[in-house]
């Protein structure tokens, strides 16, 4: 085999992606139509027959969550490797917000701004939430230092960095096929990083829930892209 594929899936609808809160870090489980788009995806990865050498996904559940309704229909039975860098990006105190309302008090083009440039940073989080956020079960087994209070996309490719590059990398230089389910900032970040997207480009990108990217890599060079 001299190809090496990638399925990247933004998790399926979380409950406050149903109630269209800013996320971010909060750990918020998936909703019912969630893990039905999740089954959906897993169905259509099935169809391609492939053998899943790693999976990865965040460390926060609705990512987790979406792997394992994944895994009961594709049966990938691979360990899942849980990484913090995968980890959706920190809105800082839009955090449990509703978008709507962040737009009729702000403006539209500035929650725009806040969720789809490149380089600028929503407000930081207050130090309650900040608190809240960091004593969630999901972060007392890892050691992020420093903790973010808020995040740029800009910052959460830096974060990615690491990972792509001693992970990623060299799993598709071996061959190897993997699957990660992450988040829509995440997955943006890494197609950018993966595919020298521009900072202006990066903007007009959306990841939709549940839907399966299926990369291709021939000796290390992505050579196609799509979603199934």
């Amino acid at each position: 085999m001299n190809k090496s594929k990638l399925i990247l899936v933004r998790h399926g609808q979380s409950e406050w992606n149903k109630q269209d809160k800013f996320t971010g870090w909060v750990d918020v489980p998936l909703s019912s139509e969630g893990k039905k788009e999740a089954k959906v995806a897993g169905e259509e990865i099935k169809k391609l027959d492939i053998n899943f050498d790693y999976s990865f996904s965040s460390i926060l559940k609705r990512s987790i969550q979406t792997y394992e309704e994944i895994n009961k229909v594709c049966h990938i039975n691979n360990e899942l490797i849980q990484d913090w860098r995968l980890n959706e990006r920190h809105y800082g105190n839009l955090q449990g917000l509703n978008k709507q309302e962040m737009r009729n008090l702000h403006g539209d083009e500035q929650v725009l701004l806040w969720r789809r440039s490149y380089d600028v940073k929503p407000p930081k989080i207050n130090l309650e939430s900040h608190n809240k956020l960091i004593n969630q079960e999901c972060f007392k087994k890892v050691n992020i230092n420093p903790f973010p209070k808020n995040e740029s996309l800009k910052d959460t490719v830096f974060r990615l960095k690491p990972f792509i590059s001693n992970k990623l990398f060299p799993i598709i230089k071996s061959r190897k096929n993997i699957f990660i389910s992450a988040h829509g900032n995440s997955i943006r970040a890494m197609l950018k990083y993966i595919e020298n997207i521009s900072d202006e480009d990066i903007i007009k990108i959306e990841i939709p829930t549940g839907k399966p990217m299926l990369l291709e890599f021939n000796d290390n060079k992505l050579e196609s892209k799509k979603y199934i």
